[in-house]
């Protein structure tokens, strides 16, 4: 930033005293749920990956052998957040017990994360439109209700750190024709977003591609270019080498770092390195030359190592794993599915990121917007987040937080149109542009029109088989390995020593169709399928139907049979106690 702009301890306080109002608020109102579930499946499942490191798993050991016995899970999530999470957790763990060190350590550490998030967007509306936009984002930002999704006390997984990554790259690109540091900054945060995650790619490329055709049209950028360059390369070899183990050097993946990703995005470095510093001087025409030489040997490097990745992080996964789980993944579902069943869950995921985009358009309308480039790289990272926020439901949670410094920039002209001096005033307008705001009135006038708000329909949740005490009754079975309901195979595995067959993850194809197949397949063809798992209990919860499967299918099938309390003889019920939710059955093995 500017001097101007870092002058004084006000703003720190600003964003102290917002993330202290925030956070306090999330924790005041989630600590009970804390101890009640953990959350999500994802968050599960980085509990589980946590207590593996924290009992001596090897940093690039990510096998769950308790997952799919008998081979076992390699997971492609990043070792840095379990190392954070361990990290915190010992740190409380000097303080209290272990169990209240793991709970303070699920509640503290998505609060930490927004602090880069809130940070993040404020810098980039103060290089929008100074230092008062950076305030109103504040503001926006302490009454976001609906951006803390994945900022809610007990989310661990990578969702709330990919989402700070994400705003705080694009704040450093911005501001990288301002402050000397902000391209080395905007670099690094890149190569560790790789690292974490893929999931945020599409918005810290733009910003890359931003910074390339900066540099084709204004050969002044030559230096910004050439210092991210230089920062992407050896921050992408850096998370490279930390994440991926010597063993598995050579392997190709299309959902995580690898070869594949990091020889690409470290070439392309490397060419912005060299044409930056030595391509400066030249005219337009070999300017453009030279970001097309980049883009085609990035390309090209990419599509060589492994093309089958050209079809995007999921190219690799079982076309079965579709139908059966993956198009029934709730926050993978396209905007038009979920406004069938729940109107008011749209109303409150698109309200905001379609106040942001409204905000772009009335903001391009003035000339020296269109001609700012921290405008126009803002603007585009944002309708890519609105485009792809009305496929994917999880990407409005981007376009939410990267929204907010167009609609802080947008509400200064507004306060200058109304002739808003006054403090209150201003405050007052400013809260009305909020995302809890403007989500609370999209949802009221929802309800209003007809379509009120639907209690909990997921019988699993209704009777409680995500409670973290009802895995209890499964910790005190004998070990053994569980087939189930694949969104319990995460708590199984954090919760309860047990082995389970399947969790709900895309590299899980085998155990997946093979927990499907089990309860929707006749109980002798389900019973060869639980031998060859070894399986030694069929656990069931709720009255969730198996997937694409039809009435008369379901009848016949091993779930229809358990449901109507028929089992098969070589299933033995378990008895239960006073307030178990799950219904437990030990599989006889077959006769010789």
């Amino acid at each position: 930033m500017t001097a101007g702009a870092t002058r004084g301890p006000n703003f720190a306080l600003l964003l102290a005293l917002a993330w202290l109002v925030v956070a306090a608020d999330l924790v005041l109102k989630h600590w009970a749920g804390t101890a009640l579930t953990l959350s999500d499946t994802d968050d599960a499942m980085r509990l589980a990956e946590v207590h593996d490191f924290l009992d001596g798993q090897g940093w690039f050991d990510m096998h769950q052998a308790r997952l799919d016995p008998p081979a076992g899970y390699d997971s492609h999530w990043s070792r840095l957040i379990d190392a954070g999470l361990a990290g915190l957790y010992l740190l409380f763990h000097h303080l209290v017990d272990g169990a209240l060190a793991e709970r303070l350590m699920r509640v503290l550490w998505p609060m930490l994360w927004l602090i880069p998030a809130m940070l993040g967007a404020a810098a980039a509306a103060w290089r929008l439109a100074g230092r008062d936009a950076a305030v109103v984002t504040l503001l926006l930002a302490a009454v976001g209700l609906p951006a803390f999704q994945q900022f809610l006390p007990g989310r661990i997984d990578h969702h709330n750190v990919q989402i700070a990554l994400a705003v705080t790259t694009l704040a450093a690109t911005v501001w990288s024709d301002r402050a000397r540091a902000a391209g080395w900054t905007a670099g690094a945060l890149t190569g560790l977003a790789l690292a974490i995650g893929l999931e945020n790619l599409v918005f810290v490329a733009l910003c890359g591609v931003a910074l390339v055709l900066r540099y084709v049209i204004d050969r002044a950028a030559a230096p910004a270019l050439a210092r991210y360059g230089w920062a992407l390369a050896a921050s992408t070899a850096a998370a490279f080498f930390v994440i991926v183990g010597p063993d598995h050097w050579g392997r190709t993946a299309c959902d995580a770092i690898a070869i594949n990703w990091a020889a690409p995005v470290a070439i392309a470095g490397v060419l912005m390195g060299i044409v930056g510093g030595y391509v400066a001087s030249a005219g337009i025409g070999r300017r453009l030359a030279a970001a097309a030489a980049i883009a085609v040997a990035a390309g090209l490097a990419f599509a060589l190592i492994e093309p089958r990745c050209l079809g995007g992080p999921y190219a690799m996964v079982d076309p079965q794993l579709r139908a059966v789980w993956l198009s029934h993944i709730n926050e993978m579902q396209p905007l038009s599915a979920i406004a069938r069943s729940a109107p008011d869950v749209v109303a409150a995921l698109a309200t905001f990121p379609a106040a942001a985009a409204l905000a772009v358009l009335a903001l391009a309308c003035v000339p020296a917007m269109r001609r700012d480039f921290a405008f126009l790289t803002a603007a585009a990272v944002l309708l890519v987040a609105c485009v792809l926020s009305v496929s994917v439901a999880k990407m409005s949670m981007y376009a939410m937080w990267l929204g907010m410094p167009l609609v802080a920039a947008l509400a200064l002209r507004l306060f200058a149109l109304l002739r808003l001096t006054n403090l209150v005033a201003r405050a007052f307008a400013a809260l009305l542009l909020t995302p809890t705001v403007l989500s609370g009135f999209a949802i009221a006038t929802v309800q209003a029109a007809g379509h009120p708000h639907d209690e909990e329909r997921d019988s699993r949740v209704v009777a409680g088989c995500f409670n973290t005490a009802s895995y209890a009754q499964l910790a005190r079975l004998p070990k053994g390995v569980i087939a189930t309901d694949i969104d319990y195979g995460s708590f199984v595995l954090a919760l309860t020593p047990q082995s389970v067959i399947a969790a709900p993850y895309h590299r899980l194809a085998d155990g997946i169709m093979a927990a499907h197949r089990i309860f929707a397949s006749p109980p002798d063809e389900a019973r060869r399928i639980l031998a060859r798992f070894g399986a030694t209990y069929v656990v069931t919860c709720g009255k969730r139907l198996p997937p694409e499967t039809n009435a008369q299918e379901r009848e016949a099938s091993l779930w229809g049979r358990l449901q109507a309390g028929a089992p098969p003889p070589w299933l033995t019920p378990v008895a239960a106690r006073p307030g178990d939710v799950f219904q437990v059955y030990r599989v006889s093995a077959p006769s010789p």
